[in-house]
């Protein structure tokens, strides 16, 4: 393997074709030393190779600096088809469709927040569902969900849940056109009858966080940002439903893929042709469970103000960015010298279109930040860069290693204070089990593809 990586400059890597045969493009990862050194430690390096052999791949098979062990496509993994010539497939997209993170900002000084956070946490607690759970949530007619996967956080605002504004910060304004409420099935539906407004698990979380520190003024300021003000980040998805969407298509998709001739290297990456019945059938049931996370940060949102709302009347939390890191979107991109539309495929990836907001999200105790997209990302990796500090060990491991006991009153410790429902998902988003975001973050802009504009310190977080 090592004798196909060329390191191109201190944040680039370029692996050659020939690791696995069939390779059509290249892989490029962004990783400085630091993150090189973690490559060899799961099938990471790998995976690119074998995304690199999907039909009508352009450019290159990437790798953002979080990048590490996914199903089929790595996790922080980005690739563009030719719509006429390459796939979709589901593994590019990841389980967790539109999994994603919405910033609020406040005016709330750290002081106040400070004086409060040991009762306004509790009370978040009570009032978002969080956890492995299947209902928890507002229950939803079947006629009132397919109105959800048809309009996204546009219905959850009409039914009052929030307000216009929050769409103009919302990617795609809060739902992407297309979607096919009747390519989701009957399973899916039933999942997330009653999961809308729910956080859910693992990862997922709910964050009071105080602005640390401001590289860009002017950005800052521009999105509402300031030194010592609280923010609220809120990292979730599609919850059951996308996850049944994504297992659904997987079964389709594993079953057809023959018929069209594509022969993969690893079964996980089943796809179909993209202007096939089954890419396109995919493609609307993606759209609709994206939709339907949106709604779902979109009310759990709502829920947050009007918890605020009770110790801070005066104030108001206003959207930063809401945006998804699990997603496939149909995009115009100019590559080798001519305008093309393609299929891009992020996983564990985030848009970094010139001049939007990108939120990264830390470890759980650690920072997170708030970027901007650039010109360069458009340019060189179909507008992508990073979207957290990715794993570099499994859950699992993680809970062997970890205590939850043991970590509660290591973050106390450091004056964050966390409401978790069980211990185990402690151990399993230590931040120890993550790479250090900060460095993360500094490969995305020393390469360019984003720049720092403010740097989120926590102090309270909720778990599920």
């Amino acid at each position: 393997m090592r004798s196909f990586i060329e390191r191109l400059d201190d944040t680039r890597i370029l692996l050659h074709p020939g690791v696995v045969p069939g390779m059509r493009v290249p892989g490029m990862i962004f990783a400085d030393r630091y993150i090189e050194s973690m490559l060899d430690a799961d099938n990471t390096l790998l995976q690119i190779a074998n995304v690199a052999t999907l039909p009508g791949i352009l450019g290159y098979s990437f790798g953002m600096p979080d990048i590490h062990w996914g199903y089929g496509f790595p996790i922080g993994g980005v690739a563009a088809f030719d719509l006429d010539d390459g796939i979709i497939s589901p593994g590019g997209v990841g389980y967790d469709i539109s999994c994603g993170v919405r910033l609020l900002a406040s005016r709330i000084s750290a002081e106040d927040m400070l004086c409060t956070v040991d009762k306004l946490l509790p009370a978040l607690f009570s009032a978002i569902p969080s956890g492995a759970i299947s209902g928890g949530g507002r229950k939803l007619s079947y006629k009132e969900l397919e109105k959800v996967l048809e309009n996204g956080a546009r219905w959850a605002v009409k039914n009052g849940f929030g307000t216009e504004k929050d769409l103009e910060h919302t990617e795609e304004n809060g739902c992407l056109q297309g979607a096919l409420p009747g390519a989701v099935s009957e399973r899916a539906k039933e999942r997330g009858a009653t999961q809308l407004g729910t956080l859910g698990s693992g990862n997922h979380f709910l964050e009071i966080q105080v602005v640390d520190e401001i590289f860009s003024t002017v950005d800052a300021s521009r999105m509402g940002l300031a030194v010592g003000c609280a923010t609220v980040m809120i990292h979730c998805g599609s919850r059951g439903l996308g996850h049944q969407v994504c297992d659904d298509a997987l079964k389709t998709m594993r079953r057809k893929m023959g018929r069209y001739g594509i022969c993969v290297p690893d079964q996980q990456l089943c796809c179909a042709p993209f202007r096939s019945e089954e890419g396109q059938e995919y493609l609307g049931a993606m759209r609709a469970a994206a939709n339907f996370a949106m709604a779902n940060r979109q009310l759990i949102a709502d829920s947050v103000r009007q918890v605020f709302e009770r110790f801070f009347p005066r104030e108001h939390l206003h959207t930063v960015r809401d945006i998804s890191h699990n997603l496939a979107h149909i995009e115009k991109h100019r590559w080798e010298g001519r305008d093309r539309i393609v299929c891009v495929h992020r996983k564990g990836a985030t848009r970094a279109f010139s001049g939007q907001p990108v939120l990264i999200p830390g470890s759980m105790g650690t920072a997170s930040h708030v970027l901007l997209g650039t010109r360069l990302a458009e340019e060189r990796t179909f507008g992508s860069t990073c979207h957290g500090a990715g794993r570099m060990m499994s859950r699992n491991e993680a809970v062997k290693k970890f205590d939850g006991g043991d970590l509660l009153r290591a973050l106390s410790e450091k004056g964050i204070i966390v409401m978790a429902e069980t211990g185990r998902t402690l151990g399993e988003e230590a931040a120890e089990a993550y790479k250090d975001v900060a460095s993360v973050v500094e490969v995305v802009h020393r390469t360019g593809l984003s720049r720092k504009v403010a740097k989120l310190r926590p102090i309270a977080v909720m778990k599920g």
